[in-house]
């Protein structure tokens, strides 16, 4: 970077360098990017033959479901008052069948492996396939039925569309494949530990690409994504003479929130929400507020983030 030969940028958080010199040669490797989806937690692992690159455990989406009932309850309330408001329509969240709070997981994957690609020429993707149950009472389902099926269905679908290979491995498998590489996994699912999930997806990814099994990099990266509050017509509780203020938004005095930038004083932080011409700045990895009086001119703004990274 000193002498010119990189170049250097910010990829959603992660800070990478890019040469600028003539490579010695245009063969590419092959990368499997292996997933190991979960309820509350996921693991991600960037893997070639020779070489762990990344390993990213990631919080699930799981407001999504109560977000949606809170602005079908906001709708509601504002038809029972005396207010302009239009007519009922479908529900349009619900796209091609799929729920939001399922489409919100499965979106997140795909965002993931999106993320993935921008830094490194991935080529694979290797998933454990999960199974909804299809059978009670002795009469079987519809797997068509189960959101975890669509949703998962509609994540294969659009890993094929971006051209990518995709491996799919059943839980029992993942569970052998441990057993084989002789690495263990933490029974504490919420700890930030790379054999909580990363574990898994790892030994996937290291069946599908081949060469070596040698676990040579358990370096994790922990990432929450930030909840923003969209814009609302209003507060749900009225103030002093029924005033109802409004409420939400992701513009905070020309910066988006969620934006990471530099201060004097707090190093590398988020920008957060904004009053009185000032903005308020967050711990990068905590999301608790450092300030709420940051002049925006004593900023240096670097990139835009879409979660906490601990």
């Amino acid at each position: 970077m000193e002498k010119g030969r990189a170049k250097p940028y910010w990829c959603k958080g992660v800070f990478c360098i890019i040469l600028q010199d003539e490579p010695s040669g245009r063969e590419m490797q092959d990368i499997v990017v292996g997933i190991d989806p979960g309820s509350k937690f996921s693991g991600y692992s960037v893997k070639s033959e020779k070489h762990t690159f990344l390993n990213v455990q990631l919080e699930a989406p799981t407001k999504v479901k109560a977000k949606v009932e809170e602005r079908a309850m906001n709708r509601r309330a504002r038809r029972r008052r005396n207010t302009p408001y239009r007519k009922c329509r479908f529900n349009r969240s619900v796209k091609n069948m799929i729920p939001p709070s399922t489409k919100a997981r499965w979106q997140q994957h795909l965002n993931m492996v999106k993320w993935f690609s921008k830094m490194y020429a991935v080529t694979v993707v290797a998933v454990e396939d999960i199974k909804a149950r299809t059978l009670k009472n002795g009469r079987k389902w519809n797997v068509m039925f189960s959101p975890l099926q669509v949703g998962k269905q509609w994540f294969y679908n659009e890993i094929k569309t971006l051209g990518l290979n995709l491996y799919k491995y059943a839980g029992f498998d993942t569970a052998r494949l441990r057993q084989e590489y002789g690495v263990g996994k933490n029974s504490q699912k919420d700890k930030k530990c790379f054999f909580s999930h990363c574990v898994d997806a790892w030994v996937i990814a290291a069946e599908t690409i081949g060469g070596s099994t040698v676990l040579d990099n358990i370096r994790t990266m922990y990432l929450k994504p930030l909840m923003y509050y969209r814009r609302k017509l209003h507060e749900i509780v009225p103030k002093k003479d029924g005033f109802r203020r409004s409420y939400g938004g992701t513009i905070s005095l020309g910066l988006r929130r969620g934006t990471l930038a530099k201060h004097l004083k707090y190093g590398l932080c988020l920008v957060g929400g904004s009053s009185k011409g000032r903005v308020s700045l967050h711990d990068l990895s905590s999301n608790v507020r450092l300030c709420r009086n940051a002049k925006p001119e004593d900023l240096k703004i670097l990139t835009n983030l879409k979660w906490n990274i601990a």
